[in-house]
This record gives structure tokens, C-alpha cells and sequence, in this order.
């Protein structure tokens, strides 16, 4: 039988590997300027500013706060009022191939340059999801092209 302690680490180490194996959480700032703070606290230190759209991964929640990595792979925390259910994405390429359909051969819609945030609608067939930019056109991305996805 297990001693008390045994059974929490391995219900612990249990939850962990549930979570690593669980898909990203994505997000995107609702604010027009949502600030990030190295711990979840108004007293923290200020580290950046994110606009609207930005995308961002969460890592944890915590009342009222969430734990967040951001396109470069910094860790902050930023208030969840500044945040919303509704997903972007960030082109991470020079410039990106926005296709009528989910394939390389389709037609170009529009471009985008690297650091443009798109709207997430959908992801379709694998390795591609469909996107809109804020002036109405939409059509689908690689997703290896982009972050947030």
C-alpha cells in the first residue's frame, strides 16, 4: 500500500503529464493596451505592453490572473479582464500565403507581412486553419506559418 505522500506526488505527477499532453490554450488580448507583470500582482514589475489581438498561450489561471507565453517564448502575467475567449494568430514568416483553400496550390486571397495578427476561425485539414484580417478577407494558413494556432 502506498503511504499518503506517495499517493499525492503520484497523483501530482499524474496531473502534470495530463497537462503536458493536453493542446495549447490560446487567447487573445481584448484591450487596446493589456499590460504583462512578472508576477499576478498590480504591484509587480511592468514588463511589456500588448495590443489588441495579440495572441497569447495560456499557461495557468489563477483567480483573476493567468499565466502567459507570448510569440517569443516570454513567460508574464497579465489580468484575465484583459483577455477574451476569441483567438488570434501572429505570421511568424516574412510573408505569408493566405489561400483560398486549405492547399499549397490554391489560389493566393491576400498576403501578410510577418508580425500581422490574423482572427482564428477554424482549424481545417490538418496543418492548416482558416483566418480572417480585420478588413473582411479571409482564406487559410499554414499553420507551421503562424503562432497562436
Amino acid at each position: 500500500m502506498l503511504s499518503l505522500a506517495r499517493r499525492a506526488l503520484f497523483a501530482l505527477l499524474v496531473a502534470f503529464a495530463a497537462q503536458a499532453n493536453a493542446a495549447p490554450e490560446f487567447r487573445s488580448v481584448t484591450e487596446n493596451a493589456a499590460v504583462t507583470y512578472d508576477a499576478p500582482s498590480l504591484r509587480a514589475r511592468k514588463l511589456s505592453i500588448l495590443s489588441r489581438g495579440y495572441p497569447l498561450e495560456i499557461v495557468v489561471s489563477l483567480e483573476g490572473w493567468a499565466k502567459v507565453r507570448d510569440a517569443n517564448g516570454e513567460l508574464a502575467w497579465i489580468e484575465n479582464k484583459a483577455i477574451g475567449e476569441k483567438r488570434s494568430v501572429l505570421v511568424r514568416v516574412p510573408v505569408i500565403d493566405v489561400r483560398q483553400a486549405a492547399d499549397d496550390r490554391s489560389a493566393v486571397v491576400f498576403r501578410a507581412e510577418q508580425n500581422v495578427v490574423l482572427d482564428f476561425i477554424e482549424y481545417s485539414a490538418p496543418g492548416w486553419a482558416k483566418v480572417a484580417h480585420r478588413d473582411g478577407q479571409s482564406g487559410y494558413v499554414r499553420t507551421s506559418q503562424v503562432w497562436g494556432a
